[in-house]
């Protein structure tokens, strides 16, 4: 028997999912264990063998693959727990990272820290002013030399960093990612002077200009290296020493993964990571029933994340904030609140007034009614007195839950307020079900979507029991809810039927109108790359797609949309087509290799990118040998231009000439998940619970858009998942 086995890890909870080659499903939920969640990795893979009715090191001989989705990265961000980080940088920007854009004091708050202006504050720095290094050297914006790189003093500055004890070191020069021989030459003399200490080079990240935030890509990888890398070989190894023969794979941001040697040179790209599996499961359960337009709301433990699906593709982003810094990382858009199931409930001393997250209980000591030390309510603790969960069968009955535990929690708020337990308890769900609404009115009212047009997908241990409320809230009609305990665990099942991504960017200035010589070179060096990568780790060449895409834009303007570009070779005519109407283009792909969907992008910087995905299943054959498993992968690229030439070397973000990067990114799927319960005989295939509500009617639509007819109750006998129709 051969299994795949996706296994995320969340604030609270850490989950498994494993589908045999039978296409059965096999869960397990156990607690997290911060801050040594190897343990709870290795107890994941422990009770999901138990249940197969198998030891571990039996159950990780016969698993083909092992995907996972770590937040290890995130929180050592989040919580300013990385390594001792030092930056070596061009002479004269050392305060580059320090100065950040001017939106620094105000990026990634909330809507109630901006309120309060004189609040604003930097960030705590990653890497402190003493420990930023300038040397000299300098490339323009061609990539010519205009003064080499002192290597004297690139090695004292090495030295002064080692003396002051750091761990990892971050290397960012200006305009390195159109010449990387100096950025290498570092890495160099890193390695020879300090073998021991990680190197990170800006453009081995990200290559694309804007000094600031490649530099804080840089610095963020450094900083949280150490602690990601480890972790990644830790789980590596131990899977290894319990007889796992094949390649352990990591959740990628961008919604795909990649071998885990990879993700521990580059753990930046694991940020933010930890949601994305929700969303590339609903993305191909959506598929299965047919919704083009999906919201994913995955309500957890410690967090509710949102994550938007037009025309069957995740809605991507470039552009990451945490901890207010901004760097660039292509990722899947997920916006992220405070309100999760185990998110405190308290009283706001200043105005008296009940309040909800965005600080949660964790997995230690987590909610009252867990009984493992916590003393403050929670909304796990409010859904226990109101009775929405069976006290008796909380995780299949491995955790009995204290429903008089829970009541006293709340009397302690409720009696502050002078209100009955049971009415304070409904009141702090209604307040954070209405934030979770608000969430999801931002990513589709407060970008031009209608959310009347998307059916909204909830999962998550805590998703379903308040789906109906921020749904109705939101003013959505329908909701789709993974059937028995798979949507407690879906993110996992995510993680397990993503692709393999991996990212190449190449930058350079094209001018208008676009030479298609130049543009098939560039594609072609990197998709090269791409295929030769894939050949490496087992794919044939029949097996790899491509697909191209250009990022393009109006001279003067900021902002870029994405357009496809026809694989193959380029015509005149077909540059002739990018550039019409557009002075610039920037060209960049995606992780999946399919479409990839538009992201905003400063003039100035044109990325391609290649995404390689595998098709079915692998199947044993009747020899027992398993055939290698296919790869799908897509390319895509594009130009930028501009008729007025460069003012200036200096790499700022608002400059008169773009700049085009060719990025590529090639990707190799796991299997696509097929239905589970279609190999299962027809009498043990769970129905699709299917009811009406009546809710509420939103505002009306305008008279020139006819009103679509009333949904109709939906029964799905193929997939776990139950349909309701507001």
């Amino acid at each position: 028997m051969g299994y795949f086995c996706g296994i995320d890890i969340g604030g609270t909870f850490t989950d498994c999912v494993v589908l045999d080659d039978s296409g059965r499903i096999t869960l397990a939920k156990v607690s997290s264990t911060p801050p040594r969640f190897s343990d709870g990795f290795l107890n994941a893979i422990e009770a999901v063998a138990g249940r197969l009715g198998i030891g571990s090191d039996e159950f990780l001989g016969q698993t083909d693959l092992l995907l996972h989705g770590t937040t290890v990265g995130t929180n050592a961000l989040v919580q300013m727990k990385g390594a001792r980080t030092g930056l070596i940088t061009t002479k004269g920007h050392g305060d580059a990272l320090i100065i950040m854009r001017s939106a620094g004091r105000s990026a990634g708050l909330t809507i109630d820290e901006l309120l309060h202006v004189s609040h604003h504050r930097k960030p705590d720095p990653i890497v402190p002013r003493d420990r930023i290094k300038e040397v000299s050297e300098r490339v323009d914006w061609a990539g010519d030399v205009l003064l080499p790189l002192n290597e004297e003093e690139a090695r004292q500055a090495i030295a002064e960093l080692v003396d002051q004890g750091v761990e990892a070191i971050a290397v960012s020069f200006l305009w390195g990612f159109v010449n990387t021989a100096h950025e290498l030459r570092v890495k160099e003399l890193v390695e020879e002077l300090a073998p021991d200490v990680l190197v990170s080079c800006a453009h081995e990240l990200i290559a694309k200009h804007g000094e600031y935030e490649r530099t804080a890509a840089a610095a963020i990888n450094a900083f949280i290296g150490p602690t990601t890398s480890s972790y990644i070989r830790e789980i590596d190894q131990a899977t290894k020493d319990r007889g796992y023969r094949n390649p352990l794979l990591i959740m990628q941001a961008a919604g795909g993964v990649v071998p885990a040697d990879e993700a521990a040179r580059h753990p930046l790209f694991t940020i933010a990571s930890g949601p994305v599996g929700g969303v590339a499961g609903a993305a191909y359960l959506a598929g299965l029933l047919g919704h083009r337009n999906v919201i994913a709301a995955d309500m957890g433990g410690t967090s509710f994340d949102v994550g938007i699906i037009v025309d069957g593709e995740p809605i991507t982003s470039s552009e990451t904030i945490i901890n207010q810094y901004t760097f660039f990382m292509p990722r899947l858009d997920i916006e992220s609140i405070g309100s999760g199931g185990g998110s405190l409930v308290w009283v706001d001393e200043h105005t008296g007034t009940l309040r909800v997250g965005p600080h949660s209980a964790g997995a230690v000591p987590g909610p009252v009614c867990y009984r493992r030390g916590g003393t403050e309510p929670t909304v796990t603790d409010c859904d226990a007195v109101l009775g929405r969960y069976n006290a008796e069968n909380f995780l299949g009955g491995e955790l009995k839950l204290d429903r008089e535990a829970a009541h006293g929690a709340v009397e302690q708020v409720s009696g502050r307020l002078g209100m009955d337990p049971i009415a304070a308890a409904d009141g702090a769900l209604r307040i954070v079900e209405s934030h979770m609404a608000d969430l999801m009115r931002q990513m589709t009212v407060e970008r031009g979507r209608d959310p009347r047009d998307f059916v909204v997908y909830s999962f998550g241990g805590a998703g379903a029991a308040h789906a109906v409320a921020f749904a109705r809230e939101l003013g959505a009609r329908q909701v789709v809810v993974p059937l028995g305990d798979l949507a407690s665990t879906w993110s996992a099942l995510g993680v397990m039927s993503s692709d393999v991504l991996h990212v190449y960017e190449h930058s350079e200035l094209l001018l208008s109108p676009f030479s298609p010589a130049r543009m098939n070179e560039i594609y072609g060096e990197l998709e090269q790359r791409a295929i030769e990568q894939l050949r490496a780790e087992g794919f044939a060449d029949a097996d790899i797609e491509l697909s191209r895409v250009a990022e393009m834009k109006f001279s003067l303007q900021i902002h870029q949309v994405e357009v496809p570009v026809a694989s193959g070779e380029l015509t005149e005519q077909d540059a002739a087509a990018r550039s019409n109407g557009s002075s610039t283009a920037t060209n960049r792909s995606t992780a999946r290799g399919r479409r990839s969907p538009g992201r905003a992008r400063r003039s100035g910087c044109s990325s391609c990118s290649l995404g390689v995905r595998s098709g079915l299943p692998p199947r044993r054959s009747s020899s027992g040998a398993r055939p290698r498993r296919p790869a799908a992968a897509t390319c895509t690229g594009a130009s930028s231009a501009s008729s007025a030439p460069p003012r200036s070397t200096t790499d700022r973000r608002c400059r008169p000439v773009p700049r085009s990067t060719a990025r590529r990114s090639s990707t190799t799927r796991t299997p696509p998940l097929s239905c589970p319960q279609a190999h299962r005989p027809a009498s043990t295939r769970s129905a699709t619970s299917s009811s009406t509500l009546g809710a509420r009617r939103p505002t009306r639509r305008p008279a020139s858009r006819p009103r679509p007819s009333p949904p109709r109750p939906v029964s799905i006998n193929s997939s776990r998942s139950s349909h309701v129709a507001l």
